[in-house]
C-alpha cells in the first residue's frame, strides 16, 4: 500500500502526465505517417497521367523508354504489364525502370487490383523490409497497366524522428512531473501536517494558538473552519469554567452560612426569638439553595435539548394575574407597588408552566433589581401577530454597558440592590427562544422594560385578521 500523500499526488500527476503523453503519442505518430504517406500517392497520382501520355504516344517497342525517363523525371519506379487473363489476373512485366530483375513487383498487390477492376487503384506494400507508395493505372479497360512505385524510407524515418522526440521530451516531462509533483505534494502535504497539529491541540483542549493558513484554496477554507472551530470551543471552554466557578460560588455562599447558622445553633445558647430567626435565615438559604438547583437543571436540560414544551393557547392576561397573586406579598415586604394590566385578551402559542416560569424571572428580577418604592407593572398584550407579557419598572435603569449582558448566565449587575444567582433572565431568554419566540430589553432612565415575546395562537391570529 501507497503510504503518504506526497508520494500518492506525485504518482497522480505522473499517470495524469503519462496518459496526456500517451493519447499524444497515439494520435500525432499515426495522423502524421498517414498524411506523409497520403501526400506521397497523392503525388504519384499527380505523376500518373504524365506516364499515361507517354506510353499511349509511343509503339509497344518504345515503352521500356517511357519506364527509364520515369526515375529521371519524376523520381519514381515505372513499371508496365502486359494483361493476359483478367480473373484471376495475370500479368507479364513487359517494362520496368529499374531494370534487371523484376521479381520484387511479378505479383504486386496494386497493380493486380487495378487489372481485375479495371480502374486505378492506389496504396501501400511491404517488399522485404521496405515500405512502397504505389499507384496502379490501366492504360485501357482491357489494355496493358502500369504500375508507379516510390519507397518510404525517408517518410517514414522522418516519422522515426519525431516520435523518438516525442518519446525523450515525454520521459523529460515525466521526470520534471514527477519532481514538480512531490515537490507540490510536500507544500500541500505541510499545510495538512500543519492543520492536523491544530486538530490535536483542539482536541487535548488547547486554544491558544490560532490554527493560520493563508491560502485561498480549499485548505485555507478548511483553515478558517478550524480556527472559527478553535475560537468557538474557547469561548465554550471559558464559559464552562466561569459557569463551574460561578455556581461553586452560588453554592458555597448558602452552604457556608448554613454551616454557620448550624454551628451557632449547637454551641451557644440562644433564646426562644433567636433561635426563630436563625432558622428563619436557614430556610431562606435552603430556599436559595433549592431555587439555584432547580434553575441548574433547567440551564443542564436546556443545554442539552431535553426540555420539552407543550405547546397550546396560553392566556397571557390569566398569567400576568397569577404573577401579580404570586409576587403580591414579596412586592409588599419590599416597598414595592405591583400592579396587573391586561389589554384585551392576548392569547400565546407556547406551555403555560414555562411561560409562568419566564414571568416568575421577569418579575423577580424586577423587585429585586430596584430600589423600594419602586412601582411594578406586569402587562400583558397583543401586537404584530405576537402575545407580549411584559414587566415594568420606573427604577433607575440599566447602564448601556450592561444592556448586551444582563442575559448571560451568572450576569449581576454590580451595585447595592444586585444579588440572586444571576440565571433568571438567562433560562427566560433560552425558554422563550424553545416557544419560538424572544426576550426584549428597552431600558432607559426611568423606565425599564423587558418583554416576552411569544408567537399568538391561531384563534388570536384569526381574531386580528378579522378585526383588519
Amino acid at each position: 500500500m501507497i503510504r503518504g500523500i506526497r508520494l500518492r499526488l506525485a504518482l497522480a500527476l505522473l499517470a495524469v502526465v503519462t496518459g496526456a503523453l500517451g493519447v499524444a503519442y497515439a494520435t500525432v505518430v499515426p495522423t502524421l505517417e498517414n498524411r506523409l504517406v497520403g501526400a506521397t500517392l497523392d503525388q504519384l497520382e499527380q505523376d500518373a497521367p504524365t506516364v499515361q501520355a507517354c506510353l499511349s504516344g509511343v509503339e509497344f517497342q518504345l515503352w521500356q523508354q517511357c519506364a527509364d525517363n520515369g526515375p529521371a523525371i519524376l523520381n519514381v519506379r515505372v513499371v508496365v504489364y502486359e494483361v493476359l487473363r483478367r480473373d484471376p489476373p495475370a500479368l507479364q512485366i513487359v517494362a520496368d525502370s529499374q531494370g534487371g530483375t523484376s521479381q520484387d513487383v511479378e505479383r504486386d498487390e496494386i497493380a493486380g487490383e487495378a487489372a481485375s477492376k479495371a480502374r486505378p487503384q492506389r496504396g501501400t506494400v511491404t517488399r522485404g523490409d521496405a515500405r512502397f507508395a504505389e499507384v496502379a493505372v490501366p492504360l485501357s479497360p482491357d489494355g496493358p497497366v502500369f504500375l508507379l512505385t516510390s519507397p518510404l524510407k525517408d517518410t517514414l524515418s522522418s516519422i522515426d524522428v519525431v516520435a523518438r522526440r516525442l518519446l525523450v521530451g515525454g520521459a523529460i516531462a515525466l521526470v520534471v512531473a514527477l519532481l514538480l509533483g512531490y515537490a507540490g505534494a510536500s507544500f500541500h502535504a505541510s499545510r495538512i501536517r500543519r492543520l492536523e497539529r491544530a486538530a490535536d491541540r483542539i482536541a487535548s483542549g488547547r486554544f491558544d494558538e490560532p490554527v493560520v493558513d493563508e491560502g485561498n484554496d480549499e485548505l485555507g477554507e478548511l483553515a478558517a473552519a478550524f480556527e472559527r472551530m478553535r475560537l468557538r470551543l474557547e469561548n465554550l471552554d471559558l464559559a464552562r469554567r466561569e459557569f463551574i466557578a460561578n455556581a461553586s460560588h452560588e453554592l458555597r455562599t448558602p452552604l457556608f452560612s448554613l454551616g454557620g447558622f448550624l454551628e451557632l445553633l449547637t454551641e451557644e445558647d440562644l433564646d426562644d426569638a433567636t433561635r426563630r430567626e436563625f432558622l428563619a435565615t436557614m430556610r431562606e438559604q435552603v430556599d436559595r439553595l433549592t431555587k439555584l438547583a432547580t434553575d441548574l437543571l433547567d440551564l443542564s436540560r436546556l443545554d442539552a435539548g431535553r426540555m420539552r414544551v407543550e405547546l397550546e393557547p396560553v392566556d397571557l392576561g390569566e398569567v400576568a394575574r397569577l404573577l401579580g397573586e404570586e409576587f403580591g406579598v414579596l412586592a409588599e415586604l419590599r416597598d414595592h407597588r405591583l400592579r396587573v394590566e391586561v389589554e384585551g385578551e392576548p392569547t400565546a402559542q407556547g406551555d403555560e408552566l414555562r411561560v409562568l416560569q419566564a414571568g416568575r424571572a421577569l418579575v423577580d428580577n424586577a423587585l429585586v433589581h430596584t430600589p423600594p418604592g419602586t412601582i411594578v407593572v406586569v402587562r400583558a398584550s397583543a401586537a404584530g401577530g405576537r402575545a407580549l407579557l411584559s414587566v415594568c419598572d420606573d427604577g433607575p435603569g440599566i447602564a448601556p454597558e450592561n444592556a448586551d449582558s444582563v442575559f448571560d448566565r451568572f450576569y449581576r449587575v454590580e451595585g447595592d440592590v444586585a444579588s440572586g444567582s444571576g440565571l433568571g433572565l438567562a433560562i427566560a431568554r433560552e425558554l422563550a427562544t424553545l416557544m419560538g419566540g424572544e426576550v426584549t430589553l428597552a431600558s432607559g432612565p426611568g423606565r425599564t422594560v423587558v418583554t416576552v415575546a411569544l408567537p399568538a395562537s391561531v384563534r388570536e391570529r384569526e381574531a386580528v385578521a378579522v378585526s383588519t
